[in-house]
């Protein structure tokens, strides 16, 4: 058994739009913004959180739950550059901006995307970025918080 090392192995994409949310082609994911290289190394978090809808009844003698919405928390924490390259993200995620977050784990990040892997689209609307305050031995930074604006895909497929 071996574990899968998380290092390298992220790529994190910006898409204006896409032509399918569930199979965007690995053409189309090929020409996005990568943003990968801007982002701390823990600064990529999308947590969800599936809420409880109790199914007990007055007759129960145990509480019994079923799944019910999930809500995601979408924040990424970006390093700011001095470049107009490297200040894409600051200029790009602007509050109310609409996109796509695309997300690909487990391989090489310098692999280019291909058919069959597996990716994570989130449709979003940026938040009002907000510079972190400055601190010794540090880079400057800024931290995007995303809505969700529809229902995100986890697993789709690369066509």
């Amino acid at each position: 058994m071996s574990d899968l090392i998380s290092d390298g192995k992220t790529k994190v994409c910006w898409a204006s739009s896409l032509t399918s949310q569930t199979a965007p082609t690995a053409t189309e994911l090929n020409a996005l913004a990568d943003y990968t290289l801007r982002i701390t190394p823990d600064g990529l978090k999308i947590d969800p959180d599936t809420a409880e809808v109790d199914t007990s009844s007055l007759g129960s003698r145990f509480d019994t739950m079923e799944t019910g919405r999930v809500k995601f928390s979408v924040e990424l924490t970006f390093k700011k550059g001095t470049t107009v390259q490297e200040q894409a993200p600051w200029s790009t995620l602007t509050y109310g901006t609409h996109g796509y977050l695309v997300v690909r784990r487990g391989i090489d990040y310098e692999t280019a995307f291909a058919a069959g892997q597996n990716v994570e689209v989130y449709p979003v609307a940026c938040g009002e970025p907000a510079e972190q305050p400055p601190a010794a031995n540090e880079v400057s930074k800024f931290v995007s918080k995303m809505m969700l604006t529809s229902a995100p895909t986890t697993r789709a497929t690369v066509a």
